[in-house]
């Protein structure tokens, strides 16, 4: 849901910490990037906004540009999908995605008391009783950075493209990146996603060794590599509060 405006003046909101959008507080959150070109407003999963300052902007006109686009973000809400946002504890009995379906974490009994079932996955945890999220997430890492790499360099081989790098990262905005060294970096959340969600994020990625933007030119090569690159979008939009 990231999306470029121009700035244009208008009178500030008082509060620093909310920006009101049609009556509503919405809560603000400020960074500066020096990578940034421009000042840029992204709505996250829970409903508040991220303002980016690029590394010469100033914080007065980071505010003006983000009042200026309330009538956006109001779309963007109102978008959001109707999930709850997925609990911070796992416990046993909660549900995950992996591999694009709903499985429910479950304790195994008797001689496996020490073991947490995932989708056919079987994890070694110290405590079923407890928060079981840190052990499923190094689990599912350990997936990813197994089975990603492979993917990546089977897809660049069939598109006749070179792929330096490739890792699998804790991305907390981006599903992936690729570099003009030709590194290809990938959530490892990808894993919880159906393949055909993983693929074309993959795709897309090596799609950027051609054109290093978002242009149109860009989107012709990612249609041609992935022609249902669509619906994989829509299953991320609707989703990607449940992969957090």
């Amino acid at each position: 849901m990231l999306f470029d405006f121009i700035l244009k003046k208008s009178k500030p909101d008082l509060d620093e910490n909310f920006l009101l959008v049609h009556g509503r507080r919405v809560p603000l959150a400020v960074t500066r990037h020096h990578r940034a070109r421009r000042y840029l407003l992204r709505l996250r999963p829970d409903g508040s906004v991220r303002l980016t300052i690029p590394r010469l902007g100033s914080a007065a006109e980071a505010r003006r540009f983000a009042e200026r686009n309330t009538e956006w973000i109001a779309r963007q809400l109102e978008q959001l999908p109707a999930h709850p946002a997925q609990p911070r504890q796992w416990p046993a009995g909660t549900e995950i995605f992996f591999r694009g379906a709903r499985v429910k974490l479950e304790a195994g009994t008797n001689g496996d008391a020490g073991t947490i079932w995932c989708g056919g996955e079987s994890i070694s945890v110290p405590d079923a009783n407890g928060d079981l999220r840190p052990w499923i997430v190094r689990h599912l890492w350990k997936l990813a950075a197994a089975e990603f790499p492979t993917a990546v360099l089977e897809f660049a081989a069939a598109h006749q493209l070179t792929v330096r790098r490739v890792s699998v990262r804790n991305q907390r905005s981006r599903w992936g990146s690729c570099s003009r060294r030709g590194t290809i970096s990938l959530n490892w959340r990808l894993i919880q996603t159906p393949p055909f969600v993983r693929d074309y994020i993959i795709l897309h990625e090596l799609m950027h060794l051609r054109q290093m933007n978002h242009s149109a030119r860009f989107w012709q090569e990612v249609s041609r590599a992935c022609p249902d690159h669509e619906a994989a979008e829509r299953w991320l939009k609707q989703n990607a509060s449940l992969l957090k």
